[in-house]
C-alpha cells in the first residue's frame, strides 16, 4: 500500500496533493517525527480540522510500531487517495499483527487501536507483507463547501 513512485495524486476537486513518507527508525522519538509530518501535510493540504485526531492516530501506530523491536526503519505516510479521505500509513518489519484489546479500568496501555477505531470509525485495516506489515488508517475530510 505505500508506494515508492513519489506521484502526487488529484483528488476529484482538482487540487494536487503530493504524498509524504518517512523512513524512521525503532526509536521512541520517532514518534514525535511520524506526527511532525502528518500535521504538516494535513496544514499543507488545508485539513487542520483533522490535526489533532491524525496526530493521535500516527503517534498510536508510531508506538506500536516502536514496540516491535525491528531492527530496519518503519514507514510512515500520509496521502489523499480521494478528495474525501485522508490515509496514514506506517509499516514495519515485524509480522505480527495488531490486535485490538479490552483493556482494564487499571491498565495503563492497551487502549491504542480502540482510539484509532473510534477516531476512523472502523476504517483501518492492516496489510500482511511479506517481510512485515502496513497498518493504514482513513479519516474522512469534511465535506467541500458548496457555492
Amino acid at each position: 500500500m505505500i508506494d515508492n513512485t513519489g506521484e502526487a495524486s488529484v483528488p476529484a476537486a482538482g487540487r494536487l496533493t503530493t504524498p509524504a513518507t518517512a523512513c524512521l527508525p525503532y526509536h521512541p522519538e520517532s514518534v514525535t517525527a511520524a506526527r511532525r509530518l502528518v500535521v504538516a501535510k494535513l496544514r499543507e493540504w488545508g485539513l487542520d480540522d483533522l490535526v489533532d485526531d491524525a496526530a493521535v492516530i500516527v503517534s498510536e501506530l508510531a508506538t506500536n510500531s516502536v514496540k516491535t523491536g525491528c531492527q530496519t526503519r518503519m514507514v510512515v505516510a500520509v496521502r489523499r487517495p480521494t478528495d474525501r479521505i485522508v490515509r496514514i500509513l506506517v509499516g514495519d518489519g515485524s509480522r505480527s499483527m495488531p490486535v485490538m484489546i479490552q483493556a482494564g479500568l487499571d491498565a495503563t496501555s492497551g487502549r491504542g487501536l480502540a482510539m484509532v477505531h473510534r477516531l476512523t470509525h472502523g476504517r483501518w485495516g492492516v496489510t500482511p507483507l511479506p517481510f512485515g506489515k502496513v497498518v493504514h488508517a482513513d479519516l474522512a475530510t469534511p465535506a467541500p463547501i458548496s457555492r
